[in-house]
């Protein structure tokens, strides 16, 4: 098995939101906001090689929103999904599995494309893609809250393509024998049943943090976004996974922090922290 990151590309959000009930006073320590209150944030996948399988863990953003659409994200930097995948030898035509966390826009919405007369497609049309049951009904029929960020163009193509393969959640929190070669951990506190795929790889483990984690500034417990839909749920979540985490040493791959891709957790007196941080090619 092989581990690849790849950038997909970055944007912003209002710290605010990012960050909930916490001060701005404290928040910005960490994540540093632009001069309309905006932090950066990465949309950074994960590219598992394994035997004949290439398995990427969500899409980013993608480009096939109008301009308007990308304004209220303030698009910066240079990467794409399709320049990160070349960089090791890949094209979008070599995936054979999108496993997608969840179905908010900046996570499947490079799952998709528009060609030049606004037909859209899958964007990796040898894949089958990865969702859940509880979460897909949730995402064709969102509530209010959520409604902005599950957008039919990334999902209904999906559907109709007759790739699609939804898993069964399970009743314990790990979901084992994954078709797909690694372990899930569901979470419920962002959005209904968002995946964590948890990877063994060279002797340790990696969780793909996804928005249970957003960035290392959101590792206090209370840290928790105003977008996620049931944040005492995120509590809970937190204080648990972060639990088990430092106690078996786990490593977190980050996919919205731009400045820390892999970071080992350390106990302290005021809770598990950031112990270092890594890429995947200095640390393996």
């Amino acid at each position: 098995m092989n581990l690849y990151s790849i950038e997909t590309g970055n944007f912003k959000l209002d710290g605010g939101a990012m960050f909930g009930v916490v001060p701005k006073s404290l928040w910005e320590k960490t994540n540093p906001p632009d001069e309309l209150n905006r932090i950066k944030m990465s949309a950074r996948s994960l590219l598992i090689e394994d035997e004949n399988k290439l398995i990427l863990i969500d899409t980013g953003l993608g480009n096939k929103q109008s301009e308007k659409f990308f304004s209220h994200f303030s698009l910066w930097g240079d990467f794409s999904l399709e320049k990160s995948l070349a960089h090791y030898g890949f094209s979008k035509d070599d995936i054979t599995d999108v496993f997608l966390t969840h179905l908010h826009f900046d996570h499947c919405g490079g799952a998709i494309e528009k060609d030049s007369n606004g037909k859209l497609s899958l964007a990796f049309k040898n894949a089958k893609y990865w969702s859940n049951h509880d979460h897909w009904n949730c995402a064709k029929n969102p509530n209010e809250r959520e409604k902005a960020s599950f957008l039919s163009e990334n999902i209904l193509p999906i559907e109709k393509s007759g790739k699609l393969q939804l898993l069964d959640s399970p009743k314990d929190s790990i979901f084992k024998n994954s078709p797909l070669k690694f372990d899930i951990l569901f979470v419920d506190g962002h959005t209904e049943k968002q995946m964590l795929p948890v990877i063994k790889y060279k002797n340790e483990t990696i969780v793909f943090a996804g928005d249970l984690i957003p960035t290392v500034g959101h590792l206090p417990i209370p840290y928790i976004m105003s977008y996620d839909t049931k944040p005492l749920i995120s509590l809970e979540e937190k204080a648990s996974f972060l639990d088990l985490a430092e106690k078996n040493n786990y490593l977190l791959f980050m996919e919205h922090d731009p400045n820390n891709e892999l970071i080992s957790l350390k106990k302290t007196e005021k809770g598990v922290r950031l112990d270092d941080s890594f890429t995947l090619k200095t640390y393996f």
